[in-house]
């Protein structure tokens, strides 16, 4: 795999337009070739005022609680910073699923230190590998967070195009997460009642403006009803109300997607899972954060995620 290192992060408009256009002409299955380049980021800070709109859209604490004093970033904040990096790798010509009407179906974690928001970093991303899905190819995504040389943050996350009978299943780690939770829902800690608008918001602050997350009307282009949440607005704002330690493994897996505007009820354990529900118990999302090294994370833990 050759790497490419970028002097900046790519300007989102123009990618996600190209990514647009070159959408029809796509061919996608899980045989295709795919991008073998590494984007690399290095030196990059932070920005402390989209930092603090993106707490604000997902409800995370202002500052950090129990920390150490340290402000760290919220665990699935470095998703947001690699985003443009991953969009510059799946707008491109050799990139074989259709950008317009993907959907993240799940996101694995691992987050070996605290994170400090006012901290330097080598960002990179890479296109890992694609996989047969039943409805569907499968992409995923990796994304790791380096600080003077040692990985601190990585995440994996699928894309899914939908296709057609693919004949695949869903990723193993959160698939597991997701068959452990579907059948019995965790005790109900609140209850969101969520706007027509959160898609539009989390797009804002995340730089992800995909249609089927913006209008009811581009929505049902893609198929869906209404306007649908991000996957990882979803899992941020669970993340937010469950908390998590300095080190840990995230695991979700996107079951449904949530209708906007909608009521969802977030249920986790003492086990470290979590799910977010709406009418007549759907489930949306399962997910599960545990201390790295194995231990659990009960829900409303004092640690900002």
């Amino acid at each position: 795999m050759s790497a490419v290192t970028l002097h900046s992060a790519p300007a989102l408009a123009p990618l996600l337009a190209r990514g647009a256009l070159r959408s029809p002409f796509k061919r996608p299955g899980p045989d295709a070739e795919f991008p073998r380049t590494r984007l690399v980021l290095p030196g990059l800070r932070v920005d402390l005022a989209k930092l603090a709109a993106y707490e604000r859209v997902c409800g995370f604490a202002a500052a950090a609680d129990g920390c150490a004093g340290v402000d760290a970033l919220p665990v699935t904040y470095p998703h947001v910073l690699g985003f443009p990096l991953a969009m510059r790798l799946m707008s491109g010509r050799d990139f074989p699923l259709p950008l317009l009407g993907l959907v993240h179906t799940s996101i694995e974690i691992v987050r070996r230190a605290e994170v400090p928001a006012s901290g330097e970093y080598e960002l990179a991303v890479h296109v890992d590998g694609l996989a047969p899905h039943r409805r569907g190819t499968e992409a995923t995504v990796v994304t790791g967070l380096r600080a003077d040389g040692e990985l601190v943050w990585e995440s994996r996350s699928t894309y899914l195009s939908r296709h057609g009978a693919g004949g695949g299943a869903a990723p193993a780690a959160a698939g597991a997460v997701v068959r452990e939770v579907e059948a019995t829902p965790l005790p109900v800690l609140a209850e969101w009642r969520l706007a027509e608008d959160v898609g539009r918001r989390y797009g804002a602050v995340s730089g992800d403006r995909n249609p089927i997350h913006l209008h009811p009307f581009t929505a049902r282009l893609f198929g869906f009803p209404r306007a649908i949440a991000h996957g990882m607005w979803t899992v941020a704002r669970c993340l937010a109300a469950h908390g998590t330690p300095g080190a840990a493994v995230v695991r979700a897996g996107f079951r449904a997607p949530v209708l906007l505007p909608g009521a969802v009820a977030y249920g986790a354990d003492g086990s470290g899972r979590f799910d977010l529900r709406g009418a007549g118990g759907k489930l949306h999302l399962a997910g599960e954060v545990r201390a790295l090294g194995g231990g659990v994370r009960g829900p409303g833990g004092g640690v900002r995620g």
